[in-house]
């Protein structure tokens, strides 16, 4: 049987697969980002069934292809096997992060099995949408559509967002808003949340518009097209993001964007001598018109106020309290240390955080605190040295290849796409420090996405 014959055949299915795929991406945020126990196993199942498929179509076709004569092997399985080299040993990593919560269960190490188990379900996948990323948009097309999906994804959230805030109604998707009034969540519980969110799809939707930039020589009517011709709905999306996330009124998560948009854009102008002038007011036209022009409208005054508001430690005069810190997040880091002290190889159990740390804390934690409000403290004392090790080097690969195709100057797609990638990648690692992105499924899973975007950025092939 020829390749011409097998060809139709496949593509309805692998078209739809990658729908499916594009679907889930989208559908993850809505339900109050996927942090639920009822939309954990709906996001495990689909991810599971998606993939499940695509390997059975991957072993039909590399069966058919051995009937073949060598020489008749479509260029469809070059450009998978092109990309599936730099992919796999990433793919590793996560599954060797698996087998280490399969030990820690196994192993009685877990302090908490049900959460453990749980936490092994969703990194199973996670891994399985990291491969079904790097399986389906290998193509510069279907990477320009995954790109552009998450960009749509996100400017749907930030409207959403910043219209029930500017509205008053407050709702999330499926019923009022109970905690968060006044600041842009989306569908999102937390505002935190929403801005990690949209850090990651900002982060796309620039690289994207960097990626199709044109290599003319710099006019000033270019830049002119640029706001106002065919990429101008691409513009929009970005400006309704960026008032969304500031609207969050979320310090870290906008410190994290605009953080990683100077040092990656700053990396970026300086590689690129031939378009510096270009690429730089590209750049500076997102800070100063979103920011400084939009932005101020929205509640960059608040967001101003509550960075320089933010007190971590009680004002005492004469031995009395005259002004109480409006921040205890430190406090909990302080107390998860110990935790963190009493098995730090190990670790205590994957998810295990919230009913660990409950014997930790002193007298002035008086809230629950489910999560530690730092990825990396959480992460250490959940999987220990032995589990973090795979994933540490799992986002270093992801932000080498994001850096690798930056710097290749003389692909105007993929250093813009790998300027995205990198920018998001450290944006969300910011971020981290002070939250528990990388602990809501929504966000994990896009953040898992963005790293494969990120080897894709030098994988993809023109065309399949």
């Amino acid at each position: 049987m020829s390749p011409s014959r097998t060809r139709p055949a496949r593509a309805p299915l692998d078209k739809a697969l990658m729908i499916s795929t594009l679907a889930l991406l989208v559908w993850l945020p809505l339900p109050l980002a996927s942090n639920q126990q009822w939309s954990n196993g709906l996001f495990v199942l689909l991810t599971a069934l998606i993939a499940g498929l695509w390997c059975l179509q991957r072993l039909r076709a590399g069966a058919l292809h051995r009937t073949d004569a060598p020489q008749k092997a479509g260029s469809g399985s070059t450009a998978l096997r092109k990309a599936l080299q730099p992919a796999l040993p990433l793919f590793a990593l996560l599954v060797l992060c698996q087998l280490w919560v399969c030990v820690q269960l196994l192993g009685g190490i877990s302090l908490d099995s049900g959460a453990s188990i749980r936490y092994l379900m969703l990194g199973c996948a996670y891994a399985l949408l990291f491969l079904l990323i790097i399986g389906l948009f290998h193509t510069r097309a279907r990477l320009t559509l995954l790109l552009a999906v998450l960009v749509v994804s996100g400017t749907v959230q930030a409207f959403y967002g910043s219209l029930m805030t500017l509205s008053g109604i407050e709702w999330l998707l499926f019923g009022p808003k109970e905690v968060g009034q006044g600041n842009a969540t989306g569908t999102f519980v937390n505002r935190n949340h929403l801005a990690g969110y949209l850090e990651m799809t900002l982060a796309c939707g620039i690289g994207l518009l960097l990626a199709l930039r044109d290599g003319r020589e710099f006019r000033w009517r270019h830049l002119l097209e640029l706001l106002m011709g065919p990429k101008a709905r691409l513009r929009l999306g970005l400006v309704i993001m960026v008032i969304a996330l500031v609207m969050t009124r979320s310090r870290m998560g906008n410190t994290g964007f605009f953080a990683s948009l100077l040092i990656v854009g700053g990396l970026f102008v300086m590689l690129n001598r031939e378009h510096r002038l270009r690429n730089g007011l590209i750049l500076a036209s997102l800070i100063l018109i979103d920011v400084l022009v939009i932005s101020q409208y929205f509640g960059l005054e608040k967001l101003k106020d509550r960075l320089i508001n933010t007190q971590l430690q009680d004002q005492v005069v004469d031995g009395q309290v005259v002004n109480r810190a409006n921040e205890i997040r430190d406090d909990v880091y302080i107390y998860a240390w110990p935790q963190l002290q009493q098995s730090p190889l190990t670790g205590s159990g994957a998810g295990s955080f919230e009913a660990s740390f409950q014997r930790y804390p002193g007298e002035e934690i008086r809230s629950h605190f489910d999560h530690a409000h730092n990825d990396y403290l959480q992460f250490a004392i959940e999987y220990g040295a032995i589990g973090l090790l795979p994933l540490v080097l799992f986002v270093l690969g992801a932000l080498y290849h994001a850096l690798k195709a930056l710097w290749r100057r003389e692909s105007w797609y993929r250093s813009g796409v790998g300027f995205g990638a990198a920018m998001g990648i450290i944006a969300l690692l910011i971020h981290s420090a002070t939250d528990f992105n990388l602990q809501i499924p929504a966000n994990a899973a896009t953040f898992i996405t963005l790293c494969a975007i990120a080897v894709l950025a030098n994988a993809h092939v023109r065309d399949s």
